[in-house]
Formats: C-alpha cells, structure tokens, sequence
C-alpha cells in the first residue's frame, strides 16, 4: 500500500484541491516527534523539524476541520457529512511532544491524540529500533553475534546501511522476549561511555513520563494506546502476548490518566497486525483501533482496522492528497477481510 500512497503524493503535487473537495471524506492524519532540528535522520526518522511540521499544522488548519477524537463515532455513522473533518494523531509518546508539538498545536487551536506505549512510559526505556540502529550505525567495526539474529558484520559507510535494513526485517519478526534478548546483545556491544554520549546526543528519542503525559491530558490532549511494548502484534508473536499487550496498555493508562478508548498499532502495516492482534484490541474494551494503512474513513469499515495517513517531513498539499486516500479503500477493505 504504501506505492499506492506515493502515486497519490505525487498526483496531489499537480493537481489543484478544489475541484476534489467534493470527493472529500473524513481522514486521520498521524505523526511521531517534534524536533527543533533533525542532526541525523538515521536515528531520528520517527521526527519532523518543527518548522516543517509548523507549516504541516498551518494547512491542516486551513484546508480542514480538525477534531477531537470524541467525535469519532458520530463522524463514523455518517462520512459523507464530514467531508472536511481530520484527526490529528501522535504515536509512541516522546517527550519532545509536550515541548514542541503541544505547543505549535496550542497556539493553532488544534485537538489531537497521543497514543503511548506504556512500558517506555513507566521505565524511559529506548524504543527497542532506536537501540537497534544506535548499534548499527555507531559499534565498532566487526563481527558481532546477536542473540536470535546470528552473526551480524558491520563494516564501514553505505555497507551499514544495508545491513541495518536486512538485519532489522528479521529483527521485527521476533516475538518480545527474543526482541528484547536481541536489544540487550546489540547494547552491551557499544561501550557505556559511548551509549551515554549517543542517548544525551539524541535526547529526541527520549520518552515522556507518566506527570508529563497527564499534564498534556490537562491541556486537552485524548491519551490512547499504542500496545505496551513498542514492538509489532504480528502473527508470530503468541495470543497472550498479544492480549497482554492491549490489556496492560489499557489498564496503565486508565490508572494513571482516565478512560482509553482508542488503540493504534505500533508501525501498523499489514504484516504487523494479526487476527489475533485486533481480536485481542477489540476484546480488550477498546472503542476503536488505527492501523498505518492509508485510506478514508468510512463507517462500514471494521472500527478495530481503521486507516491513518502518515505526514511526511514535509507535506504540504494535505488539501488535495486527503479527498485522493479514498482511491486506498478497496485495498484496505480487501486485506480487513484476509486478517479477519
């Protein structure tokens, strides 16, 4: 889906947005970090620069009517009357979120979400990839073996990048201990004095904690799940773990917050979320769940596999690609059918 996303990108550069305005359906729109300034897209990829996503929140004010995630439901039971409205979603919970983002997002008007995974919440741990990529791109030359990986050789340059992005495929596919087995092999490469250096050099990985996250629910931000453990609900990964994820996220969060009623799947694609995965959601009391996938909204979709566009680092042409995401929804409802 995600070539399909890029045509429509590309279509939405040329084609002016108003004669498309009467095709418009309601959209959700999803991002990650706010920071000041990206040093190293490698380790910062989940991040805009906050002038870019200023001027992201700038059109989303213009050319949309944003609203709080409350009114789901009643924008789900009709779609066609809501051909303007979007939701505005952050995922993972980093704490540049309360300094950047919640403030641009303040002083335009705007409500959004944050969904948080709440083990990183509780303990501040590193999202396991940002560990991961600070081992590939920053250990020592050589041949190290990873736990549940095998033999993994960094050599030097561009060579790196490849072996980042064959290792972290069969990375993603472990079930959470053996993930978290790999992580701890990876770190205990990279040398404490180093790690130190590379966590204080991107602080933008760094997650909030349970006062700052209530203080954004003060300021009117809707607090949801992202799972407990960062880490894809894929079909290799048991029932329970599963179930346990949707149902300590959603216990943490409503001990420490209030009420949670929405979910959003870490990374969210269709290899990421099993049969298991969204019953388990469902069953866990959630109202509704968001995948990564593109599409509109639509109230006959199923509420535990709903679209969200992700904004890229710069995306400027919001008012013509979101009436165009409805193209995405045969797709999107073909492969609901397969999980379900």
């Amino acid at each position: 889906m995600a070539g399909g996303t890029a045509i429509l990108r590309g279509v939405a550069r040329v084609v002016p947005a108003w004669p498309l305005r009467a095709l418009g359906r309601p959209v959700a729109f999803h991002f990650h970090g706010v920071e000041r300034q990206i040093d190293d897209s490698r380790i910062q990829l989940n991040h805009h620069s906050r002038d870019a996503f200023y001027r992201i929140a700038k059109k989303l004010k213009s050319d949309f009517d944003v609203l709080p995630l409350a009114a789901l439901p009643d924008v789900l039971k009709n779609p066609a009357r809501h051909r303007r409205a979007a939701f505005l979603m952050s995922d993972d919970g980093y704490r540049n979120t309360l300094t950047n983002a919640a403030d641009i997002l303040d002083g335009l008007g705007l409500p959004w979400t944050l969904f948080v995974s709440t083990h990183h919440i509780d303990t501040g741990e590193l999202n396991p990839f940002t560990a991961a990529r600070l081992f590939f791109y920053f250990a020592q030359p050589g041949a190290h073996i990873i736990p549940h990986i095998g033999t993994v050789i960094l050599g030097d340059g561009k060579s790196r990048e490849k072996t980042a992005r064959r290792t972290i495929r069969k990375f993603r596919m472990l079930d959470i201990r053996r993930a978290r087995e790999a992580v701890d092999g990876m770190t205990v490469v990279v040398p404490e004095e180093r790690l130190i250096g590379l966590k204080a050099r991107f602080a933008s990985e760094r997650f909030l904690n349970w006062a700052q996250v209530a203080e954004l629910a003060k300021r009117g931000v809707a607090i949801g799940a992202h799972a407990h453990h960062h880490w894809p609900m894929h079909a290799k990964r048991p029932a329970r773990e599963l179930i346990e994820e949707a149902q300590t996220a959603k216990a943490r969060i409503e001990h420490q917050i209030g009420a949670c009623s929405a979910f959003a799947y870490p990374f969210g694609n269709t290899a990421d979320i099993s049969r298991e995965a969204w019953h388990a959601v469902r069953d866990a009391g959630y109202a509704h769940g968001f995948t990564t996938l593109a599409g509109s909204l639509d109230g006959g979709a199923n509420a535990w596999l709903l679209p969200r566009y992700a904004l890229q680092a710069e995306d400027g042409r919001l008012g013509a690609l979101a009436p165009m995401l409805r193209a995405a929804n045969p797709r999107l409802a073909y492969w609901q059918r397969r999980v379900a």
